[in-house]
């Protein structure tokens, strides 16, 4: 499955007896993300939709709250994405795919897959060949996959793991100094703040819609985490991944995201969000493997979910904030079991 796996052989031993046998191992690396050029976080995280990773990371720092406000995305020089089966729309090994966005018309964002080596800009376009999300041209690129820079391989490996945000001009840049680069590991989101208070940003949007409220029972929620844990693909051969999921007040699955850091899957899912134009996600319930942070509490207020609801337990600070901001925040959710730590009035249930 290209980079999000690898394989290493191991020595297993069951009721006693000794073998050797290869073992599929989810894969780890880092990713630096710039902003305008200048390095702003590094983060461990499986490669794979490293650009809504980035996106997702600006919308929970106040930088990014809509499509517009992205000019351009790209791997710095030496990195391509990786190739694509031209029968399918699945990228080649099953290794999810990159997006590469330039600016558009009106002040929008063209996507498309990039399959060509992708210099310090965006790419190589070859055409337009249909329409994506929220009316976004899709730009298709998928001419052979090229002489990887940099001595990345011909399966098109991204060699120095750096990706580039280019802000749309009048887009303000956050104050980039020591105090505020952000080193993050895929155990622990938040690491290296300068103080707590500099992650407690202005959000953009209420946390959900007053108009239309989100009211969930208490059976929809608990059948989410066994939807979730059916749509995890990478876990099931693994079992190292976290993963992140938005749902409908309904239990309808919209989008699911896997990696070694469940901040890390929550900022795909927002990125893939901001990159549809489908921001605040004020309908929406977000589930997370694991345990609730307090930067996972603030990742779904930045974006506008008024529902978060983890497998396990919640910190005392991520009550803190969802008390304090008006979220629905849900742990322990284990089957019809679960305890509603903060924003019960969006939980119904019969006395």
């Amino acid at each position: 499955m290209g980079r999000v796996t690898e394989r290493r052989r191991v020595v297993r031993i069951r009721g006693g007896k000794v073998s050797t046998r290869p073992d599929t191992l989810v894969a780890e690396e880092p990713l630096e993300i710039r902003l305008n050029g200048k390095p702003l976080a590094i983060t461990m995280r499986t490669p794979g939709d490293d650009f809504a990773l980035a996106a997702g990371f600006l919308v929970s720092e106040g930088v990014l709250a809509r499509d517009s406000d992205l000019a351009t995305i790209a791997y710095c020089a030496g990195a391509v994405a990786a190739p694509r089966d031209e029968s399918s729309d699945e990228p080649v090994d099953g290794l999810p795919g990159e997006l590469s966005v330039a600016a558009g018309g009106g002040g929008g964002v063209a996507a498309g897959w990039a399959a060509t080596p992708l210099p310090a800009a965006v790419g190589r376009w070859t055409g337009e060949v249909g329409r994506g999300g929220a009316g976004l041209p899709v730009i298709d690129a998928r001419g052979g996959a090229g002489s990887a820079p940099g001595g990345a391989g011909a399966r098109g490996a991204n060699t120095y793991n750096v990706v580039d945000v280019h802000l749309a001009p009048g887009v303000p840049l956050p104050d980039i100094g020591l105090e505020r680069n952000v080193y993050t590991t895929s155990s622990c989101g938040l690491c290296g703040k300068a103080s707590l208070e500099a992650v407690r940003t202005t959000a953009r949007w209420p946390v959900g819609d007053p108009a239309t409220p989100v009211v969930l029972s208490p059976d929809v929620l608990a059948a989410l985490p066994d939807r979730l844990r059916a749509a995890q693909r990478v876990f099931e051969r693994t079992g190292g991944l976290h993963a992140a999921a938005l749902f409908t007040a309904e239990g309808e699955l919209l989008d699911v995201r896997e990696d070694v850091g469940r901040h890390n899957a929550v900022d795909k899912l927002v990125g893939r969000a901001l990159q549809q134009g489908r921001l605040p996600l004020s309908s929406s319930v977000l589930l997370v493997s694991g345990r609730a942070s307090f930067e996972l509490a603030q990742k779904a207020v930045m974006a506008g979910i008024p529902v978060l609801a983890a497998v396990s337990a919640p910190s005392s600070l991520a009550v803190d904030l969802a008390e304090e901001t008006g979220l629905t925040l849900i742990g322990f959710l284990r089957g019809a079991d679960m305890n509603v730590y903060a924003g019960a009035e969006r939980v119904s249930w019969e006395e």
